[in-house]
């Protein structure tokens, strides 16, 4: 009989299978259509280098969305769209390597990442029909809160306990909070670094939340794509480039690298995290929606 983290990681294969088809007809509908499905060399290394350290922690929504604005490759309207669907299968990637690779409590594991998956199907439509301008100033506030959580993590660098499960109200905390972060990720907030901190807060081992925030992100992006998608609420090719560059990040940071002294990183990250927050923030100001 199979156990649960197998048939967990089966039904992820279905989900991601399903969405390279679901994607693969669209992107060929968007080509017949006259569109560019092609990515630059630069959509490429942006998915390389932010994949590659997404798979180390620190999230990949932020830093896309800082090089992308920083050289203006797609419109700030197409934002949450094109870092979900483009991020969707490097991060199911991720969550295979670390689902089979971390211990982490079975009921645990499955009741955050459905949480997680219940939230983002409940946001993702709803902004998938935002104005630009509404986008620019949701995106904008929420990577000021990302920058907050990654400099407190900075400072704190919570360890959590050495618990690899929930139990009772801790539990229910942890779903509920999922819940929320499953929401916000259709607005352009990453769920890694905030679930990343929760878990630890909740006495979880910080290890324990590698397989939680990926395999939360991996259940939910695909699903959450589909409305983006259908609606062309997002760029193509940015997206692609993502996905095409990303996948192979991905397994050379978690089978090769799998960790990196990333403190200055992490510093320079959030630097540059405000410093795009406040111009999305500037720009949702100065634009009619």
């Amino acid at each position: 009989m199979l156990d649960p983290k197998t048939v967990l990681l089966l039904v992820l294969a279905l989900i991601g299978a399903a969405f390279i088809v679901f994607w693969a007809w669209a992107l060929r509908r968007a080509h017949q259509a006259g569109a560019s499905v092609a990515p630059t060399p630069y959509e490429l290394l942006v998915g390389f280098v932010t994949d590659f350290f997404d798979t180390l922690g620190i999230g990949s929504f932020a830093t896309t969305t800082s090089l992308y604005r920083a050289r203006a490759a797609i419109d700030d309207r197409l934002l949450p769209g094109t870092l979900n669907v483009g991020h969707a299968l490097p991060t199911v990637v991720q969550a295979f390597i670390f689902i089979k690779g971390v211990k982490v409590e079975t009921t645990t594991l499955v009741l955050m990442i459905a949480a997680a998956v219940a939230g983002a199907l409940l946001g993702a439509p709803i902004v998938a029909r935002w104005p630009r301008q509404r986008i620019q100033f949701g995106m904008g506030l929420a990577l000021l809160v990302l920058c907050s959580i990654l400099i407190y993590r900075q400072f704190t660098d919570p360890a959590g306990g050495t618990d690899e499960g929930l139990q009772g109200a801790m539990l229910a905390i942890g779903v509920v909070g999922n819940f929320a972060l499953g929401a916000l990720m259709t607005i352009g907030i990453g769920l890694y670094a905030p679930c990343l901190v929760l878990v630890c807060l909740l006495g979880m081992n910080q290890r324990t939340g590698f397989p939680i925030m990926m395999g939360s992100c991996a259940f939910l992006m695909p699903l959450a794509s589909v409305p983006f998608v259908r609606q062309a609420s997002y760029a193509p090719r940015a997206a692609l480039g993502l996905t095409l560059a990303g996948v192979p990040a991905v397994l050379i940071a978690g089978l090769i690298v799998e960790e990196l002294p990333l403190y200055w990183v992490k510093w320079i990250v959030a630097v540059v995290v405000v410093y795009t927050a406040l111009n999305l923030l500037r720009a949702a100001r100065l634009r009619p929606a």
